[in-house]
């Protein structure tokens, strides 16, 4: 037997690589209750079993050995698309943010990352407040009250890190986690940028609202919508210039060149102007039927004219990491 083995890196690294206890009880040949022991810590591995569990989840063996290290509380995890997802998802999701986040640890021992400059405004509860708080982000990140460009550059220029976790890509639309610096986890699966960019300003949303609150009700993800909104068109432009149709009408084209001005779906302008009272009941659900009834549900036909956006700070910290300390990917990992 070996001293100092921590189960708990196991059960990590297993589910990181979205691996059952009886797909790894298989390969070595021990039982499932036997390798739940191990992992809860109530049995040692003998050496030869450390080194093939460890050939199993892609470790050195040493890496069982790290001291004791609190895992990122639950409530800091802020999750879209998984009032449906099965628990695995979530599990594999909240161990690859554990993995990213030791990543970024180590990053930020030899890099200096942008300064976080994303308030905490935890007493936003009513619509108006939480317009008021995207308005104050607005200021405080010297954007004006024009069009954002790019929401990822954005979310990284004001302290916070995007990523992608393709494994869960499918299962959750988006998802952050702040600690000590925010984590935005994108779905780059969906293939409309309006989209993904609204769910940054999702997740920014969660993380001036909502720090160290528990979320995924109808309310906090509801103020987080509504944040998204107010962040990409502040009510002040949405009043000035959204394009009002005759009578009863939408006007579409209107509605079009807008999208296109502010990179926002015609569905989240519907919203945030319903929102705003700037159009009926009656004419926001005829323009969200008719979005629907042309295929326009998921994707819209004007996305392919908005450029797409990619995270750019995790590269960039890497490639310094490699020119300035000759540090190699093995050797950061």
């Amino acid at each position: 037997m070996v001293e100092g083995f921590n189960g708990a890196t196991l059960r990590l690294a297993r589910i990181f690589h979205g691996l059952t206890l009886e797909q790894v009880a298989d390969q070595v040949g021990k039982t499932r209750q036997y390798l739940h022991q191990i992992e809860t810590g109530q049995k040692t591995p003998t050496p030869d079993l450390v080194d093939a569990l460890a050939a199993i989840v892609a470790v050195k063996p040493r890496y069982f050995f790290a001291g004791p290290r609190s895992p990122i509380a639950e409530e800091d995890f802020h999750f879209r698309g998984l009032f449906t997802s099965r628990m695995p998802a979530k599990q594999l999701a909240m161990a690859k943010a554990e993995i990213f986040v030791r990543l970024v640890e180590a990053l930020e021992r030899d890099v200096k990352l942008p300064e976080l400059r994303i308030p905490s405004i935890s007493d936003a509860h009513t619509a108006d407040d939480v317009e008021r708080a995207a308005e104050t982000c607005r200021r405080e990140w010297q954007i004006g009250l024009g069009p954002v460009s790019n929401m990822i550059r954005l979310a990284e220029n004001v302290g916070a890190l995007v990523t992608t976790f393709h494994a869960v890509s499918k299962e959750v639309d988006a998802l952050s986690v702040f600690i000590d610096r925010p984590i935005i986890v994108r779905n780059d699966a969906k293939e409309s940028v309006c989209r993904m960019r609204f769910d940054i300003g999702h997740e920014l949303g969660h993380a001036v609202l909502h720090r160290g609150a528990v979320t995924g009700d109808r309310l906090t993800e509801g103020q987080a919508h509504r944040f998204a909104g107010a962040l990409l068109v502040p009510r002040a432009m949405m009043i000035k210039l959204f394009p009002r149709g005759r009578g009863s009408r939408l006007d579409w084209r209107g509605i079009s060149e807008f999208k296109l001005t502010w990179k926002i779906s015609k569905q989240a302008l519907l919203y945030r102007a319903h929102q705003l009272d700037l159009i009926s009941d009656s004419q926001f659900r005829t323009g969200i039927i008719t979005l629907k009834r042309g295929g326009e549900a998921t994707q819209e036909r004007e996305d392919h004219a908005i450029p797409a956006e990619a995270p750019e700070l995790l590269k960039r910290s890497v490639a310094v990491m490699k020119e300035k300390k000759g540090l190699t990917l093995t050797d950061i990992a």
